[in-house]
């Protein structure tokens, strides 16, 4: 699978088979977390076997059914903390789909108690990502249209209308898509349109889907 391929057939799943991760795969999630690590000075570990962390009332409600395993997304805090998060943590799951594997970004439907005992004092929790073989596939959510999230362009050519076209397909808290695309001598960068909880790190997941989709890179304003 590609990884154009894993945007398209990645989506939101809450629901997990009662199945391993076969040690194999372990291997290869854990050596891309450790690049990830490398290159955003970030915490990532993966949490296999472990039920504790959706183990709560608040993954109930979010209808979080049989999570085993799951990416955490720590490190120490900075002014660029939470999209470095968003842009590795979602360089993780979109590996993870080329695995055959499923995920979810939980923000708050997850046990953060339990969590936060596995993170050292002087690091800061982001998020989890639930990990594992769903019950389905998940199914796409409903999307803006790329006009809807260019703010400016001097030109858009292919490999924007690309790049664009991916971020769309790539999930935001709540669905919201609250950023914009710039482009300008071919220059791209992504801004956000509004505020929100968690809007740098829905920078950081939209600006990868971009990049992997065209091959450019992506400034943040």
């Amino acid at each position: 699978m590609t990884i154009t391929e894993a945007i398209d057939a990645r989506h939101s799943v809450r629901s997990y088979k009662d199945v391993p991760i076969p040690a194999e795969i372990r291997k290869q999630l854990d050596d891309f977390t450790e690049t990830c690590n490398r290159e955003g000075n970030l915490h990532i570990f993966i949490r296999y076997d472990d039920a504790d962390g959706f183990d709560s009332r608040l993954a109930h409600y979010g209808s979080f059914r049989n999570v085993k395993n799951y990416i955490v997304l720590a490190g120490k805090k900075d002014d660029d903390f939470d999209i470095r998060c968003g842009y590795y943590g979602e360089k993780l799951v979109l590996f993870a789909q080329q695995l055959g594997l499923n995920t979810c970004w939980a923000a708050l439907t997850f046990n953060k108690k339990k969590v936060k005992e596995l993170i050292p004092a002087r690091e800061a929790l982001c998020m989890v990502i639930a990990l594992g073989y769903g019950e389905t596939a998940g199914t796409p959510h409903k999307s803006k249209k790329a006009s809807d999230v260019i703010s400016l362009a001097d030109s858009q050519p292919e490999w924007f209308q690309k790049g664009v076209e991916a971020a769309l397909k790539a999930p935001t808290a709540v669905n919201q898509q609250k950023f914009q695309f710039i482009c300008f001598n071919e220059k791209v960068v992504v801004r956000a349109k509004g505020l929100g909880t968690y809007t740098k790190v829905d920078l950081g997941i939209v600006a990868w889907h971009f990049e992997a989709a065209s091959g450019h890179k992506v400034g943040f304003v």
